[in-house]
């Protein structure tokens, strides 16, 4: 493949089927682990974690998984308490799913739920409401004639 890859370690035209393919199986053993809930950590004890997607190198060595918790609440605590279950989490994760090596996962938190709740308020302001409103004079648009 020519080309040089951008920083996401996608390559020019984005992900391949095989690094999508392999995230949401990555995806949805992650969900198991999580689910099942076998940590010693108290970060981690009693938290509901989403993860959003999984994104997959070229190589399928690394992961990089997008997780928040519910209502946003201690979530970097959260993160860093996942970070340190990596090891389990890695080894849980290819128990589940089978691939040659086994891949290992970084988090990061999701932001696009904060970022859909600030664009929510935004579209809920007076002032916006105001610019998408139809003016007053315009032509109401006519109702469907049933059959």
């Amino acid at each position: 493949m020519s080309g040089k890859f951008d920083r996401n370690n996608e390559g020019p035209a984005g992900p391949s089927q095989r690094q999508l393919r392999v995230g949401e199986a990555v995806r949805r053993a992650l969900v198991e682990v999580l689910q099942e809930a076998h940590f010693r950590d108290p970060d981690l004890q009693g938290q509901s974690i989403t993860v959003s997607e999984v994104r997959a190198t070229p190589d399928l060595k690394h992961a990089t998984a997008f997780v928040t918790t519910l209502g946003g609440i201690d979530a970097d605590k959260t993160i860093a308490a996942l970070g340190r279950a990596r090891a389990y989490i890695r080894g849980e994760v290819q128990r589940r799913i089978d691939l040659r090596q086994a891949v290992d996962i970084h988090f990061k938190r999701d932001t696009g739920f904060d970022y859909a709740s600030r664009m929510d308020a935004a579209f809920r302001d007076p002032k916006v409401l105001a610019d998408i409103a139809p003016p007053e004079d315009a032509p109401k648009p006519r109702a469907r004639k049933k059959k």
